[in-house]
């Protein structure tokens, strides 16, 4: 278990619902990863991001999906994507990541609390 913190510091991460509305391979990075471009609403607009999520997940199923991500790191150069927001997911028994899910729709851009 991590060290506890207090709410001030859970309040600096910023995690938004977004709907992928764009998903391809990514051969040049590293490991098997999929690019995304997640819709995060009006006030964020669309954010481009990478995720390790190949051995669950084909690009094509994910377009219109709904996915939690940290939206204020700032952006990070993975290979030839500029990656503006951490998408979350769990490690399953192999360690491999399953996406963190929504069980309702709910407006992209709202904020976990």
């Amino acid at each position: 278990m991590a060290d506890q913190i207090a709410w001030s510091d859970f309040e600096k991460v910023d995690i938004r619902v977004g709907t992928i509305v764009e998903a391809e391979p990514f051969p040049e990075a590293r490991k098997p990863a999929i690019k995304l471009k997640v819709d995060f609403g009006p006030d964020l607009g669309v954010r481009k991001s990478s995720a390790q999520i190949t051995k669950h997940y084909a690009p094509q199923e994910l377009v219109g999906r709904q996915v939690m991500a940290v939206v204020n790191f700032p952006p990070r150069q993975i290979g030839p994507v500029m990656s503006e927001v951490l998408v979350l997911g769990f490690p399953d028994d192999e360690g491999e990541v399953v996406l963190a899910a929504i069980d309702k729709k709910v407006p992209d851009g709202g904020r976990l609390y």
